[in-house]
């Protein structure tokens, strides 16, 4: 994709970011669900590295090298003329300068970057650490004239026994990453818990990006609560997967 497109597209997202309380960015996974997508009216998509570890055999959790990836992403972001942001997991063992030279040479335009790094034994980056790395996707954007929208991630809910004895800590972790340069946080885990999703949205000032399962939640709760944006992670392609099955099973031998 050509750098002036790819500016525009970038640009474009950080709009709809703006115009959209929430912004609901279906998460896609091939050309077919993209354009399904984006066919059914939605102004940009998200890739999630789950769905698209699953639907090329691969392994999630950095299963699949950076390169492969990008690969994969390529002709899906091609397929659609809405802005697509791709989950890049922890990035891969990339610096973040090239972290964002490949993104934005296939035409990704946002990215989600978490604190588990599975590569090596996944471990939970340090706040420090964290906000480091989302510091050089700034700068590597900004220097790239490339508005790339930063969604940082922490799974500090998502590997505790319970969510709520980390809430500061999670606070202290996703202001540190709105202070470097984040446009938006996704404190994974709690999209079932009204309470800590207002108390994390009360304390940014940035959007707050939460994980909905498109049928069994529902849009207006999460508006209710200030959630600045939507993403589905695996859930909708495991939605997807019942309804497939409870078709295909009256067809089996």
């Amino acid at each position: 994709m050509d750098f002036r497109t790819t500016v525009e597209r970038a640009q474009r997202l950080k709009q709809l970011h703006a115009e959209y309380k929430p912004l609901v960015l279906p998460t896609v996974w091939d050309v077919w669900s993209a354009r399904t997508a984006a066919d059914a009216g939605f102004p940009a998509l998200t890739i999630g590295s789950h769905p698209l570890a699953d639907s090329r055999g691969a392994e999630d959790h950095e299963g699949q090298t950076f390169e492969e990836v990008l690969a994969a992403v390529r002709p899906i972001i091609a397929a659609v003329d809405v802005p697509v942001s791709v989950d890049l997991e922890a990035g891969y063992g990339q610096q973040p300068a090239d972290l964002i030279a490949g993104l934005t040479e296939v035409g990704g335009v946002g990215l989600n970057i978490e604190d588990t790094v599975h590569s090596d034994g996944g471990r939970v980056r340090s706040t420090q650490e964290h906000a480091a790395y989302i510091a050089g996707l700034r700068a590597a954007a900004d220097n790239a004239g490339i508005p790339v929208w930063v969604n940082g991630r922490t799974d500090l809910f998502l590997h505790a026994e319970d969510a709520a004895g980390v809430l500061d800590e999670a606070i202290e972790r996703l202001r540190a990453l709105e202070q470097v340069g984040a446009d938006s946080l996704y404190p994974v885990g709690i999209q079932d818990n009204d309470d800590l999703l207002t108390k994390v949205i009360a304390a940014v000032a940035i959007p707050v990006n939460s994980t909905a399962h498109p049928v069994k939640h529902d849009l207006e709760r999460f508006r209710r609560l200030g959630v600045g944006r939507i993403t589905y992670g695996p859930l909708l392609q495991f939605a997807m997967t019942d309804t497939m099955k409870d078709m295909l099973v009256p067809w089996a031998p």
